[in-house]
């Protein structure tokens, strides 16, 4: 598919951020907020969901103390450690992402950022994946500077992902080896080099609803037109002391706040999806247009089938590439076929539902 992408976010906000807030704190009415969201959604995305796969092409020894990540340093959380996967490793996955219908291909590594050996390295595999599969690549490979940012955009990285996280008042709670600050500089420094920014926030951090309106709007200030909205998960070794219970409603009514600040950026549901937004997913993708696929850093999540299943049975299409739709594009198996039902109609024993009562 021939796809033409913005490098930055035009579009104006349509709320204020008292106007923000009030979505976030429940005191605008749910299906008032979502109404406006899903226009805007619709408006520059239509019914497409975008598709992305992760890859870990380095993992663990990072000097980082990031409090929400298994691999920050002294976490002890028990992950795989492993250095730089080599040039082919990563090409191979690459491919395998494009067979199951990916986008974008994602190369995350850990650490605080490449050398500029490391970062020449990543430039020879950014050309030959994107010259020889046709696939577009996003890069997260920590703090970079203007030499490498350019280094990196000469080789036709089309996107590079580094989040803020949080809000610039909170992030002190949630990291002491960086500030918000060194992240913007990161995100100045690839922009004016002319890549893609990529960048978005973890709720349920500790934050308050306010911090989570002023991250929205420091990423629209920077047009960021990639922003993918994490929601916690308590990996073991992380070092949130006060990380919030988030509700489905919560968010979803975060979803939308972000929307209705950037409304032309593509906007993914990322990590968390499944045990946060639970049975709201689908309602979710009438605000979000993107969101990932087969897991997340080092956390397991819904595999490709049932990504499709859950764009679909939404009423959306998914965005793929090559022949993926012969092997994926066949609905699941229907429940209530003549051949199920010898199992379905297996009821619970008397004694079982005397229990339930």
């Amino acid at each position: 598919m021939n796809r033409i992408d913005k490098k930055q976010s035009t579009a104006l906000s349509l709320v204020t951020p008292v106007e923000a807030l009030a979505i976030l704190l429940g005191e605008t009415p749910l299906y008032t907020s979502l109404a406006m969201a899903a226009a805007e959604r619709e408006k520059y995305f239509g019914k497409s969901v975008r598709i992305h796969i992760l890859e870990n092409i380095k993992n663990g020894n990072c000097a980082e103390d990031c409090g929400y990540c298994a691999q920050r340093k002294n976490a002890g959380s028990g992950i795989q450690e492993y250095p730089l996967k080599s040039a082919d490793a990563i090409f191979a996955e690459a491919e395998k992402a494009k067979a199951n219908g990916a986008y974008r291909f994602c190369m995350v590594t850990a650490g605080t950022g490449p050398s500029k050996n490391t970062t020449e390295q990543m430039a020879k595999i950014i050309r030959r994946i994107s010259g020889e599969l046709g696939l577009k690549v996003c890069l997260s490979a920590g703090f970079v500077d203007k030499a490498k940012a350019e280094i990196l955009a000469s080789a036709g990285l089309d996107r590079y992902n580094h989040n803020v996280n949080t809000s610039e008042s909170h992030y002190g709670a949630i990291c002491s080896t960086h500030t918000f600050a060194d992240r913007m500089d990161t995100l100045s420094a690839l922009s004016q080099a002319g890549v893609g920014l990529c960048s978005g926030v973890i709720a349920g951090l500790g934050e308050s609803a306010e911090d989570l309106v002023q991250a929205a709007f420091a990423l629209k200030a920077l047009q960021v037109i990639s922003i993918p909205v994490n929601f916690f998960i308590p990996v073991p070794g992380h070092a949130i002391a006060n990380a919030q219970a988030l509700t489905p409603e919560f968010c979803l009514r975060t979803l939308i706040m972000f929307r209705l600040i950037n409304p032309d950026s593509e906007l993914r549901i990322a990590a968390g999806r499944e045990g946060h937004l639970r049975g709201l997913q689908s309602t979710a993708l009438m605000v979000a247009n993107s969101l990932f696929a087969s897991g997340y850093l080092n956390v397991k999540g819904s595999n490709m089938r049932e990504t499709f299943d859950l764009i679909r049975d939404a009423g959306f299409e998914p965005e793929f590439d090559g022949d993926i739709e012969q092997s994926v594009d066949s609905a699941s198996e229907f429940p209530y076929a003549a051949e199920n039902f010898p199992e379905l109609l297996k009821f619970k024993s008397v004694d079982t539902l005397n229990n339930l009562v």
